[in-house]
């Protein structure tokens, strides 16, 4: 760099000259914005953000407890173990778990099942799909661990070779399709005909979806027994043998429902779709506090949160697992903030979202929850 290059930087960054010193003299001082005090702030409060630790022996509720020192995802994270765990240990509070998704063949049904024995749901709304994986389970049927592709096939080719060979596919977990047979035969012996024509006490045969679950479950359960099956008997059974309501407001959309339309083909055997609204409803009408977990979206979310709508009452305490962006205006991904507006909520309800894969948040919220309150 030349002497004259030098001169030309010096000047440049304010110099010895007249100019700059008239400037520093002129009464502004440089440090009034940053030195001499703190801009007014309504927003900021100080709450500096730590940083979590992960250490050998270091058990769920302590790890999402550290995340409470973090933020972005971790801050929600620790939030929700809050809500929830205050929602379980609140012996008035009727708890809703809403579950969508392929949760059981992705292995969650033992978790699910647990939170029904152990006292900690009181009633369940879910898919007929999450349903027929339980029942494939429980009469003794398995789901196999898979992949998404085969690396010298394309998609396609992968997916027609497991259509050959008689295997389902849900994202990484095979089903051989010789378990929806069993499962039908599992129906047309154990379940449909103890349904079949018994009039309520209104005098109708219709059954609803609610006694059909229930009868679902009783029957995975003696099944499960009768033919010392290794794997548990399940959600559905440990629903019956709990006394908690399973509803399954979409059933059609399963083959659970599709083999219920099938037999009701050639048997005196219907469904009513609306049967369910007034026992959830009343449930809802009765609780001294409500709380719900809401697993996915869909249809079990919304049955979920819009019987609020016709009770005096809200949500006291909601914690949603979705993947699903609000900015769809898509239920699934619907804040929960949003489901205040509706009335779903009270207005000063506890809730908290998380976003990301149900199968590895659902059991981490629900261990530190526990642990908590056991």
């Amino acid at each position: 760099m030349t002497d004259s290059d030098e001169r030309t930087r010096d000047d440049a960054a304010g110099g010895d000259n007249a100019e700059d010193g008239n400037d520093a003299g002129d009464g502004h001082d440089a440090g009034d914005d940053h030195g001499d005090h703190d801009p007014h702030r309504e927003e900021f409060g100080e709450d500096p953000v730590g940083h979590t630790r992960a250490t050998a022996g270091m058990t769920v509720s302590e790890l999402v407890d550290g995340y409470g020192d973090a933020g972005i995802g971790a801050a929600s994270v620790n939030e929700a173990g809050d809500v929830l765990a205050e929602m379980f240990e609140n012996d008035d509070c009727t708890v809703f778990l809403s579950l969508a998704g392929a949760m059981v063949p992705a292995g969650m049904r033992r978790i699910v099942s647990d939170l029904i024995r152990d006292g900690y749901v009181d009633a369940l709304v879910t898919t007929g799909a999450n349903l027929t994986h339980d029942a494939i389970e429980a009469i003794g049927g398995k789901h196999h661990h898979g992949r998404t592709h085969d690396p010298e096939k394309s998609l396609r080719e992968h997916d027609e070779g497991l259509r050959d060979e008689g295997v389902d596919r849900i994202y990484n977990v095979y089903l051989p399709q010789e378990h929806f047979a069993e499962f039908e035969g599992h129906l047309r012996e154990e379940v449909f005909p103890a349904l079949e024509a018994d009039p309520d006490a209104e005098g109708t045969d219709a059954v609803s979806i609610a006694d059909l679950t229930r009868e679902l479950g009783r029957a995975n359960a003696e099944v499960n027994e009768r033919d010392d099956v290794t794997e548990g008997p399940g959600v559905a059974a440990a629903a019956y043998e709990c006394d908690v309501p399973i509803y399954c407001p979409a059933v059609q959309d399963s083959v659970l429902g599709l083999q219920a339309w099938m037999y009701a083909q050639t048997a005196d055997f219907t469904l009513d779709a609306l049967a369910d609204m007034t026992e959830l409803t009343d449930l809802a009408f009765d609780a001294d506090d409500a709380g719900c977990l809401l697993v996915g979206g869909g249809v079990p979310k919304n049955f979920t949160l819009q019987t609020m709508l016709v009770t005096p009452r809200a949500y006291d305490y909601a914690v949603q697992i979705t993947m699903d962006p609000e900015a769809t205006g898509g239920l699934s991904g619907a804040t929960l903030e949003e489901a205040r507006s509706w009335g779903k909520l009270e207005k000063d309800a506890r809730n908290a979202s998380v976003y990301g894969d149900a199968t590895v948040m659902l059991p981490m919220l629900v261990a530190a929850a526990r642990e908590r309150v056991e």
